[in-house]
């Protein structure tokens, strides 16, 4: 009866619902998550975005590196845009966007906000303003639990080995110089919860500091990083360290997109480099060389005593330092990378050929299990490839082909297709052999790793008028060797189709049924010596209709079902509605959101993930299984031009559970309570 009158509440409630400006991203950065079992605090693309909307990208004067920058923008997009300024010159106003091809109206709707059309600024006039045109920024944020977790508590009890020092808070800053997309540095600062501040094992102050100076376009020097960086080459086969994304509904956005080097100034603390990086270009060539020296965290272990040899069995990526343990690991290893690519572009073709190399202090030797078996083993690692990329008309080819220490390959190419102005299609393939190792690939596909996989993925996006689409994809796939958890070699597929309906310019309605499967050891009653690996099914769906009331009020509601079918009694459902409430007035310096959310899942295996706003340049994405609520709050309060703060207040609440969480992070209690706060200064 309660799962009746939710399920009632929720659909009236749906006739008012409302997404987020921009839902595809949303979904994008959940798939991400629900992948990798993690949550992603690589910020740079909203930061990004939000640098545009303050000072508008000229189209007159924007190169292909620039445009790629947008990620919801393809490169059918991109090419067609260049090949229209080539041909009819610069642009004289916005709105003859409309007449270059594949540019319908929703991406430009999607533009909108972040691009204008003016006369470009001479060279002399553009470096004298940049030390003194742009803007300078402080973000400073903290967050805190009301509850306090067992880590915390066990510090009072002077008979416990393992517990958190440091308090409760969590602590970011940020200091950024920006003018426009040609001038940036700052420092990043962040402490977590449990680690100590100005004390004990971080005397320094914050346990994580970042600094960086990026500079592009000054003659033949395209792009130079001091300090901390990334670099992202290829298609990701062998170094790829920004925000990618992997199968979503945006099925044109297969292929990988950004500059080579990137400044860094996000809060994650692995997935950068530390060093310099310098691109120069002439003509149709341009070259890349990059260096990084840095330490990162290991498990450092013994192989022999006697003659004091060392190696790491794992690389840990999460910059947690708070108990002795974690804080035992800290920088433990030397990483020392270098590389740089030289591409050859043309009008509609882009060569490149890539190189990386990495050196670590001791030997990288991982557990001994027969998954591992054709892991990286040893200090030195290099990559090389060669990637390409070609357009003619309405047909985009690109791919990349790498090697690893010149004995293991790896491939990736896909084809994009507007085979009509109202269909697009897309095709990629991927063949990565178990043997191929990376430490930065991110290559699309269904593991985080490029290694032990082949597969093949099509999707198709049909929209016959402007109040209707259609988007579907299908990803075939299979693991030659043995992975984690399949103690065999495996195959696996996933289906997603999602139709979206536009009424009107205020109501949009998609819902969307998704089913993947994916093989799992699994032994019914513990019948067998060892597991058996069968083919496991996932389904999902979701329905979401969002509704603008008015300028200043949008409503958006969702429905999400999941069904985990293993089979027996490890049989799973689950089911999670939402109800949100966005409030900005016009020309008025406040805004905020409100959530109301119920979830009810039978274990683990049937969570749901949800995208949650959150203040300026921050999001999570939790997971969330048993039964319970979840409500937040999100409070914007502009004072000024140059003064901003927002507020967050959220709460998860247990039905069915009387702890929350486990281990050192246990709440005692059914409740977990969340406040953030974080101040802007723009000057």
């Amino acid at each position: 009866m309660k799962r009746f009158l939710i399920l009632l509440l929720t659909c009236l409630s749906a006739l008012c619902a409302a997404a987020q400006e921009n839902p595809v991203v949303e979904q994008q950065i959940e798939n991400i998550t629900e992948a990798d079992e993690s949550e992603t605090e690589d910020d740079t693309y909203l930061q990004s975005l939000r640098q545009y909307t303050r000072n508008r990208l000229n189209l007159n004067a924007a190169t292909d590196a620039e445009l790629r920058e947008f990620i919801f923008l393809t490169p059918l997009q991109v090419a067609n845009f260049l090949n229209y300024r080539r041909m009819f010159g610069k642009l004289l106003s916005l709105y003859e966007l409309q007449a270059v091809p594949l540019w319908d109206q929703e991406t430009i709707q999607r533009m909108l906000p972040y691009i204008t059309v003016g006369p470009a600024l001479s060279v002399a006039d553009d470096l004298g303003l940049r030390f003194r045109g742009g803007e300078h920024s402080i973000v400073s944020r903290i967050s805190y639990t009301l509850e306090e977790a067992r880590g915390f508590a066990r510090k009072r009890d002077s008979t416990a080995s393992s517990f958190y020092p440091g308090g409760r808070e969590r602590v970011f800053f940020r200091y950024k110089y920006v003018y426009k997309n040609l001038l940036q540095y700052g420092v990043t600062a962040e402490k977590d919860p449990g680690e100590q501040w100005f004390k004990g094992a971080q005397r320094n102050g914050f346990d994580f500091y970042s600094a960086h100076l990026f500079v592009r376009n000054i003659g033949i020097v395209k792009a130079l990083a001091l300090g901390d960086f990334t670099v992202n080459m290829g298609q990701g086969l062998m170094q790829w360290q920004a925000l990618a994304f992997r199968k979503n509904v945006d099925v044109m956005n297969t292929k990988r997109q950004a500059t080579v080097l990137r400044p860094y100034n996000s809060p994650g603390e692995y997935f950068f480099n530390r060093g310099a990086g310098i691109t120069i270009g002439k003509r149709n060539w341009q070259a890349t060389g990059f260096a990084s020296f840095r330490r990162i965290d290991g498990n450092l272990q013994s192989i022999d005593t006697l003659q004091n040899e060392d190696f790491f069995s794992s690389i840990l990526t999460s910059g947690l330092r708070r108990t002795v343990a974690e804080q035992s690991r800290k920088n433990l290893v030397q990483m020392n990378s270098f590389g740089g690519n030289v591409s050859y572009n043309k009008n509609s073709l882009h060569l490149g050929v890539n190189a990386v190399h990495f050196r670590f202090s001791a030997p990288f030797i991982r557990q001994d299990q027969p998954y591992n078996n054709f892991v990286f083993r040893g200090s030195r690692l290099t990559n090389l490839s060669l990637d390409w990329a070609y357009t003619w008309r309405n047909l985009h080819w690109f791919g990349e082909m790498a090697n690893h220490n010149q004995r293991h390959n790896a491939l990736t190419s896909g084809l994009l297709m507007s085979v009509d102005p109202k269909v697009d299609f897309s095709l990629l393939y991927r063949n990565f052999q178990p043997g191929y190792q990376t430490i930065f690939g991110n290559a699309f596909g269904e593991s985080t790793q490029p290694s032990n996989e082949q597969g093949l993925f099509a999707g198709t996006s049909i929209r016959p008028n402007a109040k209707w689409r259609l988007d579907a994809y299908m990803d075939v796939y299979r693991f030659p060797w043995l992975r984690f958890r399949i103690d065999a070699p495996s195959t696996g597929n996933e289906y997603l189709v999602q139709l979206t309906h536009r009424p009107s310019k205020q109501i949009e309605i998609y819902t969307r049924y998704r089913n993947e499967k994916r093989a799992l050891n699994f032994n019914p009653d513990n019948r067998f010596t060892e597991p058996i690996v069968d083919q496991v099914p996932r389904q999902n769906w979701r329905t979401q209709i969002q509704y603008r009331v008015s300028p200043s009020v949008i409503l958006r509601q969702r429905l999400d079902a999941m069904w985990f079918d293993v089979g027996g009694p490890r049989e799973s459902r689950g089911f999670l509605a939402f109800f949100d409430f966005f409030y900005k007035p016009m020309m008025k310096p406040l805004s905020l959101n409100l959530r109301l959310q119920y979830f009810e899942t039978d274990n683990f295996d049937s969570r749901i993930y949800a995208f949650e706003n959150d203040v300026l340049y921050s999001f999570s994405i939790p997971a969330f299984f048993d039964q319970g609520y979840r409500y937040y709050t999100n409070l914007n309060y502009d004072f000024s031009k140059k003064l901003s703060v927002w507020l967050r207040w959220s709460q998860l609440i247990y039905t069915n559970r009387k702890t929350v969480g486990s281990g050192l992070d246990e709440i005692s209690g059914n409740v977990r309570t969340d406040v953030r706060f974080q101040v802007q200064y723009r000057f």
